[in-house]
């Protein structure tokens, strides 16, 4: 099986305001762009769904590797989420955690998949792969942002 990377961003024009996600996939020495818009969304969920997509578009079967430069997707997926679920999706300030929806449509691929969860700093000069394709996502939700 080989390695998959993916790569996701999510963008907002206002914050709620129209939103787009971008996801670039990088398997075999090909590259997949992807990316779609929401209307009156926020920024976190365009994070989330980017990651969402990103999975469901990459997934056969093989392992992968998920690079975003949002800590929220990153720390929520990895260590917040367990609590939130034996909290009843409650915050530790007890307060109803926002984007449940998608948080459980990602908690599910999660679960059904074998993902390995690594940040990447954002809008880097590219001096790195990842930088690249970390800022190829990013233009892909900024340009998905009707």
């Amino acid at each position: 099986m080989s390695l998959v990377r993916v790569f996701t961003d999510g963008a907002c024009s206002g914050n709620p305001g129209n939103g787009g996600w971008g996801v670039v996939i990088v398997k075999d020495n090909e590259i997949g762009k992807y990316n779609g818009s929401e209307n009156d969304t926020t920024n976190n969920r365009m994070e989330l769904k980017a990651a969402i997509e990103g999975i469901k578009l990459a997934t056969n079967g093989s392992p992968l590797t998920l690079y975003t430069d949002s800590k929220y997707v990153k720390d929520g997926i990895t260590s917040w989420i367990e609590n939130w679920k034996k909290n009843n999706w409650l915050t530790s300030s007890r307060k109803p955690v926002k984007n449940q929806d998608l948080w459980e449509q990602l908690d599910a691929l999660n679960n059904e998949h074998q993902i390995l969860w690594k940040w990447v700093k954002g809008h880097q000069i590219e001096k790195s792969e990842d930088s690249r394709y970390n800022n190829l996502a990013d233009a892909l939700a900024r340009e998905a942002v009707k």
